[in-house]
């Protein structure tokens, strides 16, 4: 996996408030996970597939509703949802360390070690993967605001001028966004046949680019036919 490009630099890091963040039911949240110091360390395609391939196995266990995501240089967003009892907190931290612990070993094991390793400490020595804390974490309230939060999510590579739409950019969830609206746009002949969609995975896969996404809450069909999601 190559190391960020030497003529990056960290963006400034907006001062946030320590929050206490509460676990609340089954509603869904909007993530973001910034890199130490917001330095490009998921700034090639080897480095984002390592997020992205960790984020798919603590998918496939089912205690998550995986909405939306992208996956940038600097950070990453998600919009997630908990499945009732689940705590998420664990669930992010085991995420967060399984990534940090795969990069950070292959830079340290090559000879010499990754250049880059000597940004990542702090004062006292400790190596850093993932900017300290918990990250930006806020309940979604409304359909309104998880629609806006969608396409936020969608168009961060164009806003960054990294992709000309978001479709372009391969590691978010824009593709698969608008498969599934190819697929179930015509909601009339799903209403005749049956209640619920065919599962996702009967239909795409990594190969047709990136992870698939469960359906956001309420009816699926509302869902099927809305197209401001890029």
């Amino acid at each position: 996996m190559p190391d960020p490009a030497p003529q990056d630099r960290p963006l400034s890091q907006p001062h946030r408030k320590r929050l206490r963040r509460r676990e609340t039911g089954y509603t869904p949240r909007f993530l973001t996970f910034s890199c130490y110091h917001r330095l490009p360390l998921l700034g090639t395609p080897a480095l984002r597939w390592v997020f992205v391939d960790a984020l798919q196995h603590a998918h496939a266990k089912g205690r998550f509703q995986l909405i939306a995501w992208v996956v940038m240089p600097e950070h990453l967003h998600l919009m997630i949802r908990p499945l009732p009892g689940v705590k998420w907190a664990p669930i992010a931290a085991g995420l967060k360390t399984s990534v940090a612990k795969r990069i950070l070993k292959h830079w340290k094991n090559r000879r010499p070690p990754a250049p880059i390793l000597a940004r990542l400490h702090d004062a006292r020595g400790d190596l850093h993967f993932w900017q300290p804390g918990g990250g930006f974490d806020r309940n979604v309230r409304s359909e309104a605001e998880l629609e806006k939060e969608i396409r936020y999510i969608h168009h961060n590579p164009v806003t960054r001028e990294l992709a000309a739409r978001p479709e372009d950019w391969t590691w978010s969830s824009a593709r698969f966004w608008i498969a599934r609206h190819e697929r179930y746009r015509d909601v009339l002949s799903w209403e005749r046949s049956r209640d619920d969609p065919e599962p996702w995975d009967g239909w795409w896969s990594r190969a047709e680019g990136g992870l698939a996404c469960d359906w956001p809450p309420g009816d699926w069909r509302s869902w099927a036919k809305w197209t401001g999601f890029v």
